[in-house]
């Protein structure tokens, strides 16, 4: 037994001196996961973020992607402190963003939870860039002609007509500007303004949801007191609109609202076809936005509410320019307001007929002045039918507008 004990006390002590012998591994630092990330600085294409430094990181690995991607999949960045920016963004728009510390060789922390930031909505481009996209009017899909936040679309009280085409009317504001009240008639604009108006034509009046074709979106930008215009012409799969001032024909075909088939020749007109309409004493101008066009269910109140009008409080001290479809009006009022967006940009004093017609036909004109009366027979006759170079209006476009002659042909009856 006393033999057993002291092997049993030899083995402990041979194996306590063999433990004492063996290397010590070193402890591998534990490398925290990045906190707290926030965004320091954000516009339309970058984001710059920071996050809590971690203890042993030498370098972060940072992961970023559209929202929803899947982590491993995202573009990779790296940086040797606890800051980056992110650039070639798209403009308002959500990306995911993961911060991994790297704390040394196969030694790195696991992803942060997860971050998102959302770009800012892109200034609207005052510009006449190669392809509408590029003006950041729309947001997402172009052809949804959703505007941009930096917009706002408006709609008149009598537009004009361009063989039954619909239009989609923006009007950008540079940051921190306003329109500015004269009178019933344009406001003045600030430098920078941007105002479009696309025409397209629904697939099936019957059912919008069968889509629409889109066609032209024309342009006017003010730069240093002058209004410039340019033209775009949308590509077949409606997916962005090229710079193109040049006129062209395209065919159009829709289902109306009684269920007809139309086949349209739509005339895209060319800058110089612009020029002639827009046009007043060899200055160019707006035609459609006057205060009194605008004025209508509460638009006109809504715009000087949302500040986009100065010197204006009330709606009400602006007299609306009536519909010419609402039989509430008189038959006077309702043609005087048709002849004073189809007609009136030309046949004013300063306009591209001023010298070719002794009409006036600006809504604001006294009739006696408007030589409307001395003028029935002609007006009456070229508004009746379609002959280019002939017919009114001469440009804009390809047919009789039947329901705008039956309005001008009873209220000259009248005479």
């Amino acid at each position: 037994m006393k033999q057993f004990s002291l092997f049993l006390l030899f083995i402990a002590v041979i194996m306590a001196c063999s433990k004492d012998d063996e290397p010590t591994t070193p402890t591998t630092p534990n490398c925290q996961s990045p906190e707290n990330i926030v965004t320091t600085n954000l516009t339309a294409t970058s984001a710059t973020l920071q996050w809590d430094a971690s203890s042993n990181a030498n370098s972060y690995q940072i992961e970023y992607g559209l929202s929803g991607f899947t982590l491993g999949q995202g573009d990779i960045r790296t940086s040797n402190t606890n800051t980056i920016t992110l650039s070639n963004l798209d403009g308002n728009t959500t990306y995911q963003v993961y911060v991994t510390a790297i704390c040394g060789n196969n030694n790195e922390s696991a992803p942060s939870q997860v971050f998102n930031v959302t770009t800012h909505v892109p200034n609207v481009v005052p510009e006449f860039l190669p392809n509408l996209s590029d003006l950041n009017l729309y947001t997402g899909n172009l052809a949804n002609l959703i505007p941009s936040s930096k917009t706002f679309m408006y709609e008149l009280n009598t537009p004009l007509f361009t063989d039954y085409s619909h239009k989609h009317r923006l009007i950008a504001l540079p940051e921190g500007t306003t329109m500015t009240y004269i009178d019933d008639l344009l406001p003045e604009f600030p430098d920078n303004t941007v105002i479009s108006k696309t025409f397209y034509y629904n697939n099936n009046e019957q059912d919008e949801t069968e889509g629409k074709t889109i066609i032209e979106t024309r342009v006017l930008i003010k730069k240093n007191g002058l209004w410039q215009s340019g033209n775009y012409k949308w590509n077949a799969n409606q997916t962005n609109a090229t710079l193109d001032n040049t006129t062209s024909t395209t065919a159009i075909s829709y289902t109306d609202a009684s269920g007809n088939t139309q086949n349209v020749n739509y005339v895209i007109p060319s800058s110089q076809d612009c020029i002639t309409c827009h046009s007043n004493n060899n200055t160019m101008l707006p035609i459609g936005p006057k205060l009194r066009n605008l004025k209508r269910d509460n638009q006109l109140q809504a715009l000087i509410n949302g500040n986009y009008i100065s010197n204006l409080t009330d709606a009400a001290l602006v007299t609306a320019l009536p519909n010419w479809d609402d039989n509430t009006f008189s038959l006077e009022k309702r043609a005087r307001a048709y002849f004073d967006v189809n007609c009136a940009h030309c046949h004013s004093t300063g306009g591209s007929c001023e010298n070719e017609s002794f009409l006036r036909l600006r809504y604001e004109t006294p009739f006696n002045d408007t030589n409307i009366y001395e003028s029935n027979t002609a007006i009456n006759y070229r508004m009746a039918f379609y002959q280019n170079g002939l017919s009114m209006p001469l440009i804009g476009t390809t047919m009789a507008h039947p329901e705008g002659y039956a309005l001008i042909s009873a209220y000259l009856d009248t005479l």
